[in-house]
C-alpha cells in the first residue's frame, strides 16, 4: 500500500501544471500513466462548455498531438456539438465522482437518480465509443472539465474491472492536470477577488434566483421592498455586475446560492 501511495505521489507530480510551459509534458505523462496502468486511452476537455480544444504553449491540440485521436472517426475534439449531444459530458453536469458508462447505463460509487434519467439511446453514435470511464472535474466559478478513459479494444463494453481498480486514482490525476491547465491558461479575471456577501444579500439573491420578485422576497423575509432592492443592488456592486441577472449568475459562480438537494 505504501509503495502504491508513493507511486501515486510521483505520478501526481508528473502531471502537475504550474505554467503554460508544463502543459505538453504533463499531458504526455498523463497519457503514459493511463496506458501503463490499464492500457487506457485519454480524452479530455478543460471546459465542456467551450468549443475550443485544450492546447499546449505552442497552440498544439493535445487531443491530436499527444493523446493520438487522429483517425477520421476519432476526431471528437473537432465536433463542437459533442458537449451538448453526448451523454458523457452531460453526465458531468449532474455528477462529481468517477463513473463508467455504456449503452446499458451509468455505474457510480453512490446512486444518482439524475444519471438514471439521461437518455442513452444510440449511445455509441452519440458518445463515439461503446464504453468509457468518465472523470468529472468541477472547478471554481462553475467550470466543468472532463477526462474520459477508454480501453484499447474499441469493442469492449464492460469496464467494471478498470473502474474498480483505477477510477479513484484517475480522478486525482485528471483533476490535478486539468485544474493546473485552467489556472495556467486563465488570463482574464472575470470575477472580483475576495468578494464577501452578507447574509441578507445572499438570502435575497437565493430567492431571486428561483424567480421571486422583490415584492415577493420582501413578503417572504418580512422586509420592505426597498430593503430587498438595496441588498440586491449592493450585492451587484460587490460582484461588479451590470444588472440583476448577472448579479445572480456571478453569485452562483462563487457558490453563494447553493442548490436544492
Amino acid at each position: 500500500m505504501g509503495e502504491r501511495s508513493a507511486s501515486l505521489k510521483d505520478d501526481l507530480a508528473r502531471v502537475n501544471v504550474t505554467s503554460v510551459k508544463d502543459i505538453r509534458t504533463a499531458a504526455e505523462a498523463l497519457r503514459d500513466i493511463a496506458w501503463e496502468r490499464a492500457n487506457l486511452r485519454v480524452a479530455l476537455a478543460d471546459n465542456i462548455a467551450s468549443k475550443n480544444p485544450l492546447m499546449d504553449e505552442d497552440g498544439g491540440i493535445l487531443a491530436a498531438e499527444v493523446f493520438g485521436w487522429n483517425a477520421p472517426d476519432e476526431r471528437w475534439w473537432a465536433d463542437t456539438r459533442l458537449a451538448l449531444s453526448s451523454p458523457v459530458p452531460r453526465a458531468c453536469r449532474y455528477e462529481s465522482e468517477p463513473f463508467w458508462v455504456n449503452a446499458d447505463g451509468f455505474r457510480t460509487r453512490q446512486p444518482n437518480r439524475y444519471l438514471e434519467a439521461i437518455d442513452l439511446s444510440n449511445f455509441e453514435k452519440r458518445a463515439l465509443c461503446k464504453a468509457t470511464i468518465g472523470i468529472p472535474v468541477h472547478l471554481p466559478f462553475g467550470q466543468i472539465g472532463l477526462a474520459s478513459y477508454g480501453v484499447a479494444d474499441p469493442e469492449r463494453t464492460d469496464l467494471s474491472a478498470e473502474y474498480e481498480a483505477h477510477a479513484d486514482e484517475l480522478y486525482l490525476l485528471s483533476h490535478r492536470f486539468i485544474a493546473g491547465c485552467v489556472k495556467a491558461l486563465r488570463t482574464r479575471q472575470w470575477l472580483p477577488a475576495d468578494c464577501q456577501l452578507t447574509k441578507r444579500e445572499v438570502e435575497c439573491l437565493r430567492w431571486a434566483s428561483i424567480g421571486k420578485t422583490d415584492k415577493e422576497i420582501s413578503m417572504i423575509l418580512g422586509r420592505s421592498h426597498a430593503t430587498v432592492r438595496f441588498h440586491i443592488q449592493n450585492a451587484g456592486e460587490k460582484l461588479d455586475a451590470v444588472n440583476r441577472s448577472q448579479t445572480i449568475f456571478k453569485a452562483a459562480q462563487l457558490g453563494y446560492l447553493g442548490y436544492a438537494a
